[in-house]
């Protein structure tokens, strides 16, 4: 085992030192949000930081990087107050890596990447249709991280789609059969494999 400073780690090449930083916290969620702007013009991202905040009510975040770097989501959020939030899977993640590129904002991801736009009556954010496990939000807070510039999008669940057979009899969602995959810093994806289930744990003593 090698021991590393913060003030050492400090000193490697920006993009080296990046994505050190980013497999520190271990495998995470892969998704794409999709929102649209004022005018109706689609948008389509990948994010690796959403997170559980609550089940009632049902709270997602994520964290937003800085305005400069990444403008369009969280905009098109603030504006309209809805977005979607898609997993991904193995048919498509190579066309789901490639929304991280710096697109115009006059450009329509799913269009320049080949993914299809879905939509569900009364939500104007469009989902993606080769997403086998996607949910509906509304906007619920944007809290600043002022130590980086960053911003925690919340968001509550309107609207699940899912296949039903996917659903256990306690509510749990395989999501491995939805083949949803995980990420590792920037740029690596993996697929799930389940080790073991527990029940509810007690204290013994």
């Amino acid at each position: 085992m090698e021991h590393l400073s913060i003030d050492t780690i400090k000193t490697w090449e920006r993009f080296y030192r990046a994505n050190f930083i980013n497999c520190l916290s271990g495998f995470k969620s892969a998704n794409l949000i999709g929102t649209v702007n004022k005018d109706g013009q689609p948008n389509l991202a990948v994010f690796s930081s959403v997170v559980h905040l609550g089940s009632d009510p049902a709270l997602i975040g994520f964290i937003n990087r800085p305005l400069a770097a990444a403008p369009h989501t969280i905009n098109n959020i603030e504006t309209t107050g809805v977005y979607t939030i898609n997993h991904i899977n193995p048919s498509f993640v190579e066309k789901a890596h490639q929304t991280s590129a710096k697109y115009p904002v006059d450009v329509n991801e799913f269009e320049a990447v080949e993914l299809t736009e879905q939509y569900i009556d009364n939500f104007i954010a469009p989902f993606v249709a080769e997403s086998n496990l996607k949910y509906a939000l509304k906007l619920v807070e944007i809290v600043p991280i002022k130590h980086n510039n960053t911003f925690l999008v919340i968001g509550e669940i309107t609207d699940i789609i899912v296949a039903k057979e996917w659903i256990t009899t306690d509510g749990f969602i395989n999501i491995d059969k939805a083949e949803s995959m995980a990420c590792l810093g920037l740029d690596t994806y993996y697929t799930a494999t389940p080790i073991a289930k527990f029940g509810y744990a007690k204290a013994t003593k």
